[in-house]
């Protein structure tokens, strides 16, 4: 493979690993929110601990979506040691929304597992 095919295939594959998170970033927003009641950076902070890096930039639209989408909502809490904090819950919607996404999740990993499994014995 010459050098510009196997940077082409590296580019590829980076963006093809990126929309696989993209795609399953607010399942995994969803999850972190439905330990209780959450505030942003822990949010940030639980999604870095598994590995999946993202930016404010990235997470506040998704948390608007999924606010206006009418799976979490907001409060207002005082903090002792700087301005209000947002915190996040889900609703009752949002509650049902991860049962049903956990569910597609499992067959979803059922399947892509099937498949690997088939790939390395080829």
């Amino acid at each position: 493979m010459d050098r510009n095919t196997e940077e082409n295939l590296k580019n590829d594959l980076e963006n093809t690993k990126a929309q696989m998170r993209k795609g399953i970033l607010e399942f995994c927003i969803l999850l972190v929110i439905s330990k209780g009641k959450t505030y942003a950076p822990d949010i940030l902070k639980q999604l870095e601990i598994a590995d999946l890096i993202v930016v404010e930039g990235t997470l506040y639209p998704l948390l608007s979506r999924l606010k206006n989408s009418g799976l979490v909502e907001y409060t207002w809490t005082e903090s002792k040691s700087g301005p209000p904090r947002k915190y996040y819950t889900l609703t009752t919607k949002g509650k049902e929304a991860i049962k049903r996404l956990t569910l597609t999740w499992n067959k979803f990993n059922k399947s892509i597992n099937s498949l690997i499994t088939k790939t390395e014995k080829i």
